[in-house]
């Protein structure tokens, strides 16, 4: 795939748009006036990969929390602000790396110019983000359209442009996949800002993911977006892990295990959902590229999955360990997870002289 040409912008250490590497982001669902919660939360969400945090800004209580938030974080931190510029303004002097406003409702031209002002100073860069759900009412006499979307961004583009700001991010999400993709198909060749791209109010973890990966995966597929959210409903960690599985089928990125395990069928002799669901489960953390293979069927397994690095295939209360779809063992049934984390941390602590890694 080709990507879309897009200016670079910077927030903290990552680099969004240009040739860097799409950035998975997510957002706090803590009260983030709650220092304590709000940290923690960020933390996990950095051990699961997360490369940019957002967390909503509702009030002056939750502004005054962002420079014990910021102090000695490791991730670009962005503030949510709606409305209120004061806000704004509160949050850059915490220290923020990137906003997410919508300059044309944060209050008259002077205070837009104060908050712009105050991030170009700092060098923090702005996203833009239209959300079908809450377009300007007077482009919503067509009803919620692509257009209405792209004119919206638009609008606001002007306005920071206007004022010499350059240093811009776009969002152009909903809820409903095809009104989404038209947008950002439609705005991609009117600008060169970096796409923040998302399916938002997609639902939970299950049907939230699919939802997630059908849009997400589309525009990527065409070479749109540079950082991505999965917007699900529940811990924003599986959001970091949902947009990381999305990346890695495409080919984008390459973090942790890509696990492999096969539908099953009537040769399977093994309880392969309930072995497949440990195996992930105690690989979620690795962030190491490593392709993991959970096959239920002893008689072709290592063959189908012989693109693994390293996988289990399932026989009658048995099962076989093969590297690379070549056999090393035969083991029990109730030895095969075991025996297939040994290989994985014999293969990450350097066994086999890393060949292929």
């Amino acid at each position: 795939m080709q990507r879309r040409k897009s200016r670079p912008v910077h927030l903290g250490g990552i680099t969004v748009g240009g040739n860097a590497p799409v950035s998975v982001q997510s957002m706090t669902n803590t009260d983030t006036a709650d220092v304590m919660a709000t940290r923690a939360q960020i933390e996990q969400l950095t051990e699961a990969g997360c490369e940019i945090v957002r967390v909503a800004v509702p009030d002056q209580q939750a502004a005054r929390a962002l420079p014990d938030i910021m102090r000695g974080l490791t991730v670009p931190l962005v503030a949510d602000i709606h409305f209120d510029y004061r806000l704004a303004l509160a949050a850059i002097d915490a220290g923020v790396d990137g906003l997410r406003i919508n300059p044309g409702n944060i209050g008259g031209r002077d205070k837009v110019v104060a908050v712009v002002q105050a991030a170009q100073q700092r060098h923090i860069p702005i996203r833009i983000g239209v959300n079908a759900g809450s377009l300007e009412k007077d482009l919503l006499r067509t009803g919620v359209t692509p257009e209405a979307m792209v004119q919206s961004a638009l609008r606001h583009v002007s306005i920071l442009e206007d004022l010499g700001f350059y240093d811009i991010k776009i969002s152009l999400k909903a809820s409903d996949v095809p009104l989404m993709l038209t947008a950002y198909r439609m705005l991609a060749d009117k600008v060169d800002y970096p796409f923040h791209i998302g399916v938002t109010e997609a639902g939970t973890i299950f049907s939230g993911s699919i939802k997630s990966a059908v849009g997400i995966g589309a525009l990527l597929w065409e070479g749109l977006g540079d950082t991505v959210r999965v917007s699900l409903t529940g811990d924003p960690v599986q959001e970091v892990r949902a947009a990381y599985e999305i990346l890695k089928a495409l080919g984008l990125r390459r973090r942790g295990v890509e696990l492999i395990s096969c539908p099953t069928c009537g040769r399977t002799r093994i309880d392969l959902a309930r072995i497949a669901g440990e195996v992930e489960q105690r690989l979620a953390f690795i962030e190491r590229p490593i392709k993991v293979a959970v096959m239920g069927c002893a008689v072709n397994g290592p063959g189908e999955a012989k693109h693994a690095d390293v996988g289990i295939a399932g026989g009658n209360g048995e099962g076989l360990i093969f590297r690379k779809g070549q056999v090393i063992r035969k083991v029990p049934e109730n030895l095969l997870v075991e025996e297939l984390m040994k290989e994985i941390d014999y293969i990450i602590q350097g066994g086999y002289g890393n060949e292929g890694f």
